[in-house]
C-alpha cells in the first residue's frame, strides 16, 4: 500500500484547507489516482487494522439492495449509523422513513435503479418495444400539450455488468453508477464511489475495474473503499470466468479532514506490510470450472464468504468519521 501512503503525503505537501458542510477543516486536493495489480495482492492498508468484516458486510448489503442501518448491522457493518441516525440535514428531511432508514442509497442504484420513459401515446411502435423490453405503463401525463404514456422499470445496473462480460465482453459499456440526481434529497447520504467500470482483457481473461470517486476521505474512506471495489472485483471475475487484475481507483476531491491528521502522520512513520491475498469461498461458483453462468449468486454471498489470507498490520488506529 505504497501508493496509498504516497497520496497521503501528496496531500499533505500540496493540499489547501477548505470548508465543507460537515463543519470539520479537510486538506484537499483536486484529483488523484491509484492503481494495483490484483495478481500481486490484495489492496489492504497495512499501517493500521483494516475493518475487513465491516467492508465485505457493506459490500453484501449493497448487493442486497440494503436502504437501512439496521440491515447493515445485521451483516456486520455499522458504518452507517451515523449518517441514518444522526445526520441533523437527514434528519429533518421529510424523506426519511424513521429510525434507521437510509433512503435509496448506493445498493438500490445498483440493483433497483429507476428508468422512465416519457413517449407520446401516438408512438405505438416506440411504447411497444419498450413493453418488450420490460416496462410497463404507470400513466399518462400531458407535455407540451400532447398526451403521453409514462413507462417504467427497475433496472439492475450490476447484473446487466454480469451479462455483458459473459455475452459481450469486448463492449466498453460495461458499466453502473449510483449518482441519480432525481433522488439525491431522498439519501441520508449522496453516493461518493460513484462509477464503476468493468474491462476485460478477453485474450488473457482477465478483468479490470476503473472506479470513481467524487470526494473521498482519505483517512477512513479510502482505504475502506478500495478494498471493497477489489472484493467485488474478484467476485464478478469469479462469476463471470476472469481472473482478477488492474484495480484502478480515481478520486475527484482526495481530502484529509483536521480530525485524521494525526492518525496519518502515525501511519506515515509505520512500514508498510506485504500485501495479503484474498480467498473466495469455495461455495460461490467459479464460471470458468463450471461453465454455468450462475449471477442469483450476487445476491446469495455472505460476509463469510471472503477472508484475507497473511494479513499482517500494524496497531488498530481511530478517528471520528465526519458526518
Amino acid at each position: 500500500m505504497k501508493a496509498y501512503l504516497d497520496l497521503v503525503r501528496s496531500i499533505f505537501e500540496q493540499g489547501s484547507w477548505q470548508d465543507n458542510r460537515t463543519g470539520v477543516r479537510t486538506l484537499s486536493l483536486p484529483g488523484a489516482c491509484l492503481r494495483f495489480d490484483l495478481q500481486e495482492g490484495f489492496p489492504a492498508v497495512t499501517t493500521k487494522r483494516l475493518a475487513f468484516k465491516s467492508v465485505v458486510g457493506e459490500l453484501v448489503g449493497f448487493l442486497r439492495a440494503t436502504d437501512s442501518a439496521a440491515g447493515f448491522r445485521a451483516l456486520g457493518c455499522r458504518v452507517w449509523d451515523q449518517n441514518a441516525n444522526e445526520n441533523a440535514a437527514w434528519l429533518q428531511s421529510p424523506w426519511r422513513d424513521g429510525p434507521d432508514d437510509l433512503g435509496p442509497v448506493y445498493g438500490v442504484q445498483w440493483r433497483q435503479w429507476p428508468a422512465y420513459k416519457l413517449l407520446p401515446v401516438s408512438a405505438t411502435e416506440r411504447v411497444r418495444d419498450a413493453q418488450q423490453r420490460g416496462y410497463r405503463q404507470v400513466g399518462v401525463v400531458e407535455e407540451h400539450g400532447v398526451p403521453h404514456v409514462l413507462l417504467y422499470k427497475a433496472v439492475d445496473q450490476l447484473r446487466a455488468c454480469l451479462d455483458a462480460l459473459i455475452h459481450n465482453p469486448g463492449s466498453r459499456r460495461i458499466l453502473f453508477h449510483g449518482w441519480n440526481c432525481a433522488q439525491i434529497e431522498e439519501m441520508a447520504l449522496p453516493p461518493c464511489h460513484l462509477l464503476y467500470q468493468f474491462l476485460a482483457n478477453q485474450q488473457t481473461r482477465e478483468l479490470s475495474l476503473c472506479l470513481y470517486i467524487r470526494s473521498n476521505d482519505v483517512g477512513l474512506g479510502t482505504p475502506f473503499n478500495l478494498a471493497e471495489g477489489a472484493v467485488l472485483t474478484h467476485l464478478v471475475a469469479r462469476l463471470t470466468g476472469f481472473k482478477p487484475r488492474w484495480f484502478t481507483y480515481f478520486i475527484g476531491d482526495a481530502h484529509i479532514y483536521e480530525t485524521h491528521v494525526d492518525m496519518l502522520r502515525e501511519q506515515l512513520q509505520r512500514e508498510p506490510y506485504p500485501a495479503p491475498t484474498l480467498v473466495l469461498s469455495d461455495r460461490i461458483p467459479a464460471y470458468a470450472q463450471t461453465g454455468r453462468y450462475e449471477p442469483e449468486w450476487l445476491e446469495q454471498v455472505e460476509p463469510a464468504d471472503f477472508t484475507l489470507q497473511g494479513y499482517r498490520h500494524h496497531a488498530p488506529l481511530t478517528a471520528p468519521m465526519a458526518v
